[in-house]
């Protein structure tokens, strides 16, 4: 299987057997690094960072240079450039990423209205109802690849096969800049000596009770018993693992799908141990999580928060609220209720703020006097600033003199005018490209 470095990589020959095939799972390479190499190409070919560069700042995104000397999304910067001490370090340009997305996303939705975006730089494409007009799904993914290279100057790995799972898998193998193709009937030959961590939903402690029990690879899955599985998962994923294994995967691409949450987080340069600096910052990302739902079309019923004390030990808390919202001011009170009700024995590394059990603006009923009519015509006011000026162009004065960290980006970013979730995991886990 490829490797995050892109070696061991494998693609399919032109004229690769395509049948029954119909779903695509189209990647994009090392999409913020790329995207940053695309605006100044004299960091083409070079080993390049994106993310937050100074303290603690975490990798967002690394070149493949990069990435063949270990560094891997996620990663705290300080390691990524001892592992890698000669590479070029960005600050990430989020608001530039999105732009691309959605140019990139056009061109999707130009094959087929079939598109479920995972993030801000991979999708499903269902075009088994576009042979007519574009032709073979094979045919159709190099006409993708082309089209996205020609039309934002950037590469993309494209999965083409039976199932959504068997497609993801595809892309991540080919990569990057890579098409590989599954026929149907080729798809247990594809999946067998595979790695049990290759199955998408596998996280970390499933993969090690697998290999504890000398299960290693889907070949190994396929001949264990369903009951060993059940113990070693749990029924519930035994049996999806069980399915899996064997190509199926009854899921269909999604245009419909809803964000389940929206969140930012920030990880300071030192560790603050200041309450009024705190509560400033949990405000901050209140307020962003707020302009995010709002620019969406959503809100909120439930708010959580996370702290991360000094010696890593991490806290979560949250609260349903009485009624639904995407006002920053109400989101803010809920943070802050939450974090003054935390005892605090050490100085804090990192808070965020996340907004879940998201739905339709307007969908509940109405009531009988709306208590937050001011704080929605003054938020509104600041949208309309910032979609004119720049986000950041009008803030609250406590807000004056910007962000104490460096890692301030979405902890899910999402393709522009997406309302996919893709898989993901709780408050924070910020989503790095591939």
């Amino acid at each position: 299987m490829g490797r995050g470095d892109g070696t061991g990589r494998l693609v399919s020959p032109d004229g690769a057997d395509d049948t029954g095939t119909g779903i695509l799972h189209v990647d994009m390479d090392a999409f913020y690094a790329a995207v940053e190499v695309l605006d100044d190409p004299s960091l083409k070919g070079k080993p390049l960072i994106v993310g937050g560069v100074e303290g603690r700042g975490v990798v967002s995104s690394a070149s493949y240079e990069a990435r063949r000397f270990g560094v891997r999304s996620a990663m705290n910067m300080a390691q990524a450039l001892r592992l890698c001490p000669t590479a070029i370090t960005v600050t990430p340009h989020f608001e530039r990423y999105l732009a691309v997305s959605a140019q990139v996303m056009s061109v999707f939705h130009d094959v087929t209205p079939l598109v479920e975006p995972l993030s801000i730089d991979e999708a499903f494409l269902d075009v088994r109802g576009a042979r007519r007009l574009w032709g073979s799904p094979g045919e159709i993914a190099r006409s993708l690849r082309r089209r996205v290279r020609e039309e934002t100057g950037l590469t993309c790995s494209i999965g083409v096969a039976a199932t959504k799972h068997v497609a993801k898998m595809a892309s991540t193998i080919s990569k990057p800049d890579g098409l590989l193709i599954v026929a149907a009937d080729r798809t247990e030959d594809f999946l067998r000596p595979r790695s049990v961590r290759a199955l998408w939903g596998i996280g970390p402690k499933s993969a090690e009770a697998l290999e504890a029990r000398g299960i290693r690879t889907i070949a190994d899955i396929l001949d264990t018993p369903r009951g060993v599985l059940d113990r070693a998962l749990g029924s519930a994923m035994g049996e999806r693992i069980w399915q899996l294994s064997r190509g199926m995967d009854a899921r269909e691409v999604d245009t419909e799908r809803v964000e389940k949450s929206v969140g930012h987080e920030e990880t300071f340069h030192s560790d603050i141990d200041e309450p009024t600096i705190l509560r400033s910052e949990l405000r901050r990302l209140a307020d962003r999580v707020g302009a995010r739902l709002r620019s969406n079309g959503w809100e909120a019923r439930t708010i959580a928060i996370k702290i991360r004390f000094s010696d890593f030990t991490t806290l979560t808390r949250s609260q349903t609220l009485p009624e639904p919202t995407a006002v920053g001011q109400r989101i803010g009170e809920a943070a802050l209720g939450m974090f003054d009700a935390l005892d605090r024995p050490l100085p804090v590394r990192l808070v965020g703020v996340r907004a879940e059990k998201l739905r339709p603006s307007g969908g509940g009923d109405l009531a009988l006097w709306d208590d937050d009519e001011e704080w929605r015509r003054v938020e509104g006011a600041l949208d309309d600033a910032a979609a004119r000026f720049g986000r950041g162009a009008v803030t609250r004065a406590t807000l004056i003199g910007g962000p104490r960290g460096g890692t301030a980006l979405p902890s899910h970013p999402r393709a522009p005018g997406s309302d996919s979730a893709g898989p993901g995991s709780g408050l924070g886990s910020a989503r790095h490209d591939g």
